[in-house]
């Protein structure tokens, strides 16, 4: 099972780094205000994925806090309910 997920790991490092090779051209990113960025295609999809990925963790953490503060709040409650008996 450690050669096969090891062999598809390299599989995929092979045809990421192909693909980053085959993009190294220059894209032009361009903001407000005339504020512009050159860099390789690849990398200006790495940096987007990363971003997304960044966004998608902190949208995710304030249910997930907050959903963990009422499990704690149940277990104090259920702890006492069980103690009062």
């Amino acid at each position: 099972m450690r050669a096969t997920y090891l062999f598809f790991t390299a599989v995929l490092f092979i045809l990421l780094l192909g693909f980053a090779l085959k993009n190294a051209d220059l894209v032009e990113l361009q903001y407000y205000l005339g504020f512009s960025w050159r860099a390789p295609l690849s990398l200006m999809l790495l940096i987007t994925f990363g971003l997304g990925i960044l966004f998608g963790i902190v949208a995710c953490l304030t249910p997930l806090i907050r959903q963990r503060r009422q499990l704690l709040a149940y277990q104090r409650e259920l702890k006492s309910l069980r103690g009062d008996s």
